[in-house]
C-alpha cells in the first residue's frame, strides 16, 4: 500500500525535493498530513519526463511544519531505505547539472 504519491513535473521541482545530505538518499514530500520522525512509509514518485512510477520504503527523517521559516512548504523528508542506490542513481542522473546549484531547496 502506497502512503504518499509525488509527481515531479520539472527538474526544478525534483531539485528542490532531493535531499543528497541524507545517506544514502532522501526525498522531500510536500504534505499537510501529520507524520512523525521514524515513521515508516511507502512513497511512489514519478520523475520529470517519465511515465514510470517508482516506489520505495522510507523513514521520515525531516519535518517542515506549516509556516516553516524561509517560506518552505509543509512536508516531510523521507530517507530512502529500499533499493536506495537505484533510486539515487535515477534521480542524480536527471539532476547532474543542478546538484551544484546554490538555489534554495524545500529543506535547506
Amino acid at each position: 500500500m502506497v502512503d504518499l504519491v509525488v509527481n515531479f513535473d520539472t527538474l526544478h521541482q525534483l531539485y528542490r525535493a532531493y535531499m543528497p545530505f541524507i545517506q544514502p538518499a532522501g526525498l522531500f514530500v510536500a504534505t499537510t498530513e501529520s507524520h512523525y520522525l521514524g515513521q515508516e512509509l511507502t512513497i511512489a514518485y514519478q520523475l520529470p519526463g517519465s511515465t514510470v512510477r517508482h516506489e520505495f520504503q522510507g523513514l521520515v527523517v525531516w519535518i517542515n511544519p506549516l509556516g516553516a521559516s524561509g517560506g518552505r512548504p509543509a512536508g516531510i523528508g523521507v530517507k530512502i531505505v529500499s533499493d536506495a542506490s537505484t533510486h539515487k542513481h535515477h534521480i542524480e542522473n536527471l539532476l547532474s547539472r543542478e546538484l551544484a546549484s546554490g538555489d534554495l531547496t524545500c529543506t535547506m
